[in-house]
């Protein structure tokens, strides 16, 4: 250990900070590139600028910009199915059972989700500016079940306990399987929530605005805030792998000048 003297746990400590700082680095610069493409993209909501520009570009087209207004619905809203007076545009609800099979194998009872039912319901809805609910000047959201983004809210969940009889354990015995619970829940992109959409925006009839998916590849993308909040969270997770970067670098560097300062001297002790 004379000759050796650096711990095998040192050098697994220095390697895999400066390991992990490399890890995040990359990941900081990846959110970072991605935050600064966010910001190059144009904001707008549905107002008469928005119109004008739309007036005054080729084919009465933008290419690639973000909306953000209030979810309105074109005609009459969904109702929710479990909450009263919660009306919504996107409607999503899931009904799944949980069941319990004898794995004769280990002797134990397994878990397993099975006949999984979702139901999708959606109306036409646009996207107006906040407090101008009865207004000429709204954009269209065409596709929206199209568009990716946790753009939902779930408002209702429940699971619902299997009851067992003498009989259920009789039979549960003899099958092998036996249900557990039911679980149900509902999910709506609300009236009146805030939302910002990026995709390509066109003009029809010279004041009907649509956003849809672009043509050119770009994601189309629904998010149920603002945009202010939705690039502050951007902003976030850059300065977070920002500082593990920093903190596992400075780490690595920290231990590695502690064991370059033990050999200096150790070696200043054996000249001695």
């Amino acid at each position: 250990m004379s000759d050796f003297p650096i711990s095998p746990l040192v050098l697994i400590g220095v390697g895999s900070s400066f390991a992990f700082s490399g890890l995040f680095y990359h990941l900081y610069k990846e959110k970072k590139d991605e935050l600064q493409k966010l910001k190059d993209i144009p904001i707008f909501k549905p107002d008469q600028h928005l119109v004008r520009l739309l007036k005054a570009s080729p084919h009465k087209r933008l290419q690639y910009v973000a909306v953000e207004g209030l979810v309105q619905a074109d005609g009459e809203p969904l109702a929710s199915q479990f909450v009263p007076r919660s009306f919504g545009v996107i409607q999503k609800i899931a009904v799944e059972d949980h069941w319990k099979y004898w794995n004769s194998l280990t002797k134990t009872w397994t878990s397993r989700r099975t006949n999984r039912k979702e139901t999708n319901n959606s109306v036409p809805f646009s996207l107006v500016c906040p407090g101008n609910y009865i207004s000429d000047l709204y954009v269209k959201v065409q596709n929206p079940l199209e568009a990716s983004g946790c753009y939902l809210e779930r408002v209702y969940h429940r699971v619902r306990r299997a009851e067992e009889g003498l009989v259920d354990l009789v039979l549960q015995g003899l099958s092998g399987e036996k249900p557990v619970a039911q679980e149900e829940s509902e999910e709506l992109l609300r009236v009146g929530t805030t939302v910002t959409g990026f995709g390509e925006v066109v003009l029809e009839g010279g004041q009907v605005m649509r956003l849809q998916a672009p043509h050119d590849g770009r994601r189309y993308i629904l998010v149920p805030t603002d945009y202010r909040s939705f690039m502050s969270r951007h902003e976030s997770s850059v300065k977070m792998w920002k500082v593990l970067t920093a903190a596992c670098g400075i780490t690595g560097t920290s231990i590695l000048a502690g064991v370059i300062y033990d050999l200096i001297r150790q070696r200043d002790d054996r000249s001695k």
